[in-house]
């Protein structure tokens, strides 16, 4: 295993908003890993075990709810955060994505401090075990 940076697999259909979250996440030493779609998401998720993942909702064949469901239903991903990072803002859309399961929720356009402060806070959850 690599005793670097922390790997965050990203979920995101929208290659502007995968270039600007890449740029913003690898700047600030994590190892990005990428998927188009919710399909193929979990299969890099169930491959590669990420210590975080940001799931867009919105994804072209399964959405990020369900995404979400299925990551949080498997015994060796259901402990890894997954936050929802969606252009979803309307009243409910927090609730819904909380409710299928991601442990937080970022609504596009995320703010780069935003988006750095979410992810450290959850991967320090597991630093100080």
């Amino acid at each position: 295993m690599t005793d670097g940076a922390a790997r965050i697999l990203y979920i995101e259909d929208n290659p502007q908003n995968m270039r600007l979250v890449r740029k913003i996440l690898v700047h600030h030493g994590y190892t990005v890993l990428e998927a188009i779609d919710g399909g193929s998401g979990l299969q890099t998720a169930y491959i590669e075990r990420p210590d975080l993942i940001l799931v867009d909702i919105n994804l072209p064949d399964i959405d990020g709810l369900e995404v979400t469901t299925q990551l949080k239903q498997h015994p060796e991903l259901r402990q890894t955060p997954v936050i929802a990072l969606t252009a979803n803002a309307m009243i409910g859309d927090r609730e819904r994505t909380l409710a299928a399961g991601c442990d937080d929720y970022l609504p596009k356009p995320v703010s780069k401090q935003d988006l750095l402060d979410t992810v450290a806070k959850y991967l320090q959850r597991g630093d100080s075990e």
